[in-house]
């Protein structure tokens, strides 16, 4: 562990080097605290825009939003950032604040366990090697582990087969029969690069997507120096994303019927662009918009349309050695397939092995559906600190605001264990009780309870994931750490 000067200061383990990880640790050396190390899984930084490098991969929120709002990015290639350029940003500011001699990489964390005799969490490393905290603070997000489609036969595959979040680049799609399953928010941007070059593509979707156009376009080099020259305006430029994307959380949350003007606009698109019939039949979603996420893209449709692409309906029954059998008993053969099926998003802190007070296991503490208070801490898991936490994902804004939103109540919660060297603080379970109570009722006025199944819903058909509302509210709930809604454990005696 790195040792700070200030021996007052907690020592602090973050495991994960992606937003959350790294806003966490720069914050930290902004406040003078260096006694943390971060454990990345990896052998690089960047989290899911390291791990998700397949072709025409880039985010759905703008790109001067979808960064550190203590780090302005004013030459940013175009209005939504592609993925290489995100992963250079993130590297930057690795440089840039000195982050490198604090983190470990090939560092996966297998388990962790609170050590009721000494206040402090033990964290075991996947080559058995244990390390020593007082606060551990968890920043592994909610995309990073790929959900694998349970499809009878995988195994006997003959070809070529990966998940999109693992492309292989060394695999030459050039005139090959490709099928790819899902059609997912990762499936959205590769298919159509896939469509240009293989000889045919064979699209098993389950339920189509609702798709808007994306309002991208390159910045001007002229706008680039204006950004540059100009601070002001690109703060203000920020703020206008901000607000406009916030106005989002009305449709989704409060007033369901605003969505119909966007699935009007949805339909209208699919039809300027969709000739084929029957396809154009399929493309068009039979459930109410927002219910699954709503995905945003200029050249899924033309794809869709092309003569090569082929969209099947009909259910996979399995795979064998050469192709994929629906249960009408109809052959798709092709030399490779691309599993489009995104993540395992309601898994969270999974597949590590947590432990609270009295050996409790997180786990078990979850088996009825992950909840946090303020999708931060858990009561009976003290000096645990969660980074993206249950019920704080979003559906129409930046994941950012809401990672510096969590990362200034942790930095709040650190000023208070200063205060009583070697005591922990514990959630108090009815003020997280409470708290989950009041997301949950919220969830289900919203439209991601219209009834659709999507990857929000947890096994249980708990909405896990979630904020139910505006993102200014999160942040208001999180400005500062009131201690009333914790239990402060009292350093062991001899320890």
């Amino acid at each position: 562990m790195t040792r700070s000067n200030t021996a007052s200061y907690p020592s602090i383990i973050i495991i994960g080097a992606g937003f959350g990880g790294l806003g966490m640790a720069i914050k930290l050396k902004k406040a003078g605290i260096d006694s943390f190390t971060v454990l990345e899984k990896g052998s690089s930084v960047g989290g899911t825009w390291r791990d998700n490098t397949y072709p025409g991969a880039a985010c759905d929120v703008q790109s001067h939003f979808y960064s550190y709002s203590f780090e302005p990015k004013h030459d940013w290639t175009r209005k939504f950032g592609l993925q290489h350029e995100i992963l250079g940003y993130m590297e930057h500011c690795v440089e840039k604040y000195a982050l490198s001699n604090h983190i470990r990489f090939s560092c996966p964390v297998s388990k962790a366990r609170f050590d009721d005799a000494r206040n402090q969490w033990k964290v075991t490393l996947a080559n058995g090697e244990e390390l020593t905290a007082n606060v551990m603070i968890t920043a592994t997000g909610q995309l990073n582990q790929p959900a694998w489609p349970q499809i009878a036969g995988m195994e006997r595959f003959t070809g070529k087969l990966f998940h999109s979040a693992r492309w292989d680049h060394s695999y030459d799609f050039a005139n090959k029969r490709v099928a790819v399953i899902g059609t997912g928010a990762s499936a959205i941007q590769f298919v159509p690069e896939l469509a240009k070059t293989v000889k045919s593509l064979n699209l098993f979707q389950r339920s189509a997507p609702w798709v808007l156009p994306k309002p991208d376009r390159p910045f001007r080099p002229w706008e680039q120096s204006l950004f540059r020259a100009v601070p002001a305006w690109d703060r203000l430029y920020r703020y206008l994303i901000y607000w406009k994307n916030e106005s989002r959380a009305l449709a989704v949350t409060k007033f369901k019927g605003l969505l119909g003007i966007f699935a009007r606009q949805a339909r209208r698109e699919a039809r300027n662009h969709v000739t084929n019939q029957e396809k154009l039949k399929h493309v068009i979603p039979d459930y109410q918009i927002g219910c699954k996420r709503i995905l945003i893209s200029n050249d899924w449709y033309p794809a869709i349309n092309q003569a090569n692409v082929r969209l099947v309906t009909d259910a996979i029954d399995h795979i064998d050695t050469d192709g994929v059998v629906t249960r009408d008993g109809q052959h798709y053969p092709v030399d490779a397939i691309v599993c489009g099926t995104g993540f395992k998003a309601s898994d969270f802190l999974a597949p590590m092995e947590i432990s609270g007070r009295a050996g409790m296991s997180l786990n078990k503490a979850w088996e009825a559906g992950a909840s946090a208070f303020k999708g931060i801490t858990v009561s009976g898991f003290p000096n645990l600190f969660m980074l993206y936490g249950p019920n704080t994902n979003l559906a129409h804004n930046s994941i950012v605001f809401m990672l510096e939103s969590q990362i200034r109540y942790v930095l709040d919660a650190l000023e208070a264990l200063k205060k009583y060297p070697g005591s922990a603080m514990d959630v108090r379970e009815d003020r997280q009780e409470r708290f989950s109570s009041v997301v949950q009722e919220g969830l289900e006025h919203s439209v991601w309870s219209s009834g659709c199944s999507s990857w929000y819903l947890d096994a249980n058909g708990k909405n896990t994931v979630n904020w139910p509302g505006f993102t200014f509210t999160y942040r208001l709930a999180t400005r500062r750490v009131d201690t009333a809604d914790y239990q402060f454990i009292d350093p062991p005696r001899n320890a």
